[in-house]
């Protein structure tokens, strides 16, 4: 139950699948919310297109990448050149609230339940929307940390203020040299608080995060669980949606809902307690928002 042919796929978002993730989200004792890149991009974080013309075009022109992912990942020549890529990309994706209300809708949805999420998102969408932080697991790290890039030690430090500076005071694609990053500690240059290697800082918060995850999935189990997956693809399977498969085979009283577009899938062991919804995200939750309006 591991790999996408051992699935079968649902029909596409109708009113059925919206009236039946309404009655489950009704029944569930609890709610994890398990969340990927696709509902940032239904929120309106898309790092194509327009809103990548409108920061980047002089990124773009230079090096001819067409994207900000791939952006990221370019060899810039120095640290100053690197930042200033780096803070726009940080800037708009974290200190900028989304342009759809996607994350707003979403806590209406599940504000008055028992709910925790784990998300592999580090844009902090959850917090911004008024999600309880003790109720929220950002494994992959958040843009809003630096972290030594050794690193000497298990902490992060809080970046805002410094991004906020490299935007303001950025030249020609370059910040200045006294804004570059360095670690406080070992003198080393800081780099992003985000999972690509064994670098990775698990700080305290993150720890603290991970065990109320754990502690929450432990006391609910065998309960009535609704498993919602938003916008959860195949980069990292292992993190949501595998663990989400095997938790609803294991609970008889569990339900699976899942929304993506073109990726709503639920294996065959659980399809009959399983709810894909083919399409936007934001949409699929306006719908259900709409739906439930008259039985407040």
């Amino acid at each position: 139950m591991s790999t996408a042919e051992k699935t079968t796929k649902s029909t596409a978002g109708s009113w059925d699948n919206i009236a039946r993730l309404g009655a489950a989200l009704d029944e569930a004792e609890a709610v994890v919310v398990g969340a990927g890149a696709g509902l940032s991009a239904s929120a309106g974080f898309v790092y194509t297109g327009e809103r990548f013309e409108r920061y980047f075009a002089d990124f773009a022109a230079k090096y001819g990448f067409t994207d900000m992912y791939s952006g990221g990942f370019y060899p810039f020549p120095d640290r100053e050149e690197f930042w200033a890529y780096w803070s726009r990309y940080i800037f708009i994706n974290r200190y900028m609230d989304a342009p759809k209300p996607v994350y707003d809708d979403l806590l209406a949805l599940v504000r008055d339940k028992d709910y925790f999420v784990i998300t592999t998102n580090v844009d902090h969408c959850f917090q911004k929307a008024g999600f309880d932080k003790k109720r929220l697991f950002y494994t992959q790290g958040d843009y809003g940390l630096f972290q030594c890039s050794e690193p000497c030690r298990q902490v992060t430090f809080d970046n805002e203020s410094l991004i906020r500076r490299m935007m303001a005071e950025q030249r020609g694609m370059r910040v200045p040299s006294p804004l570059v990053p360095m670690c406080p500690h070992c003198g080393r240059p800081m780099t992003m608080n985000l999972r690509a290697d064994d670098k990775f800082v698990e700080d305290e918060g993150w720890r603290q995060a991970a065990g109320r995850y754990a502690d929450f999935l432990r006391t609910r189990k065998g309960g009535r669980v609704l498993f919602l997956e938003l916008g959860v693809g195949y980069n990292t399977p292992g993190i949501i949606k595998y663990p989400f498969w095997r938790m609803t085979r294991e609970n008889p009283r569990a339900v699976y809902g899942v929304l993506n577009r073109s990726k709503a899938f639920a294996p065959r062991e659980i399809q009959e307690r399983s709810i894909c919804i083919d399409g936007d995200i934001g949409s699929a939750l306006g719908r259900l928002l709409q739906a439930r309006e008259p039985s407040k």
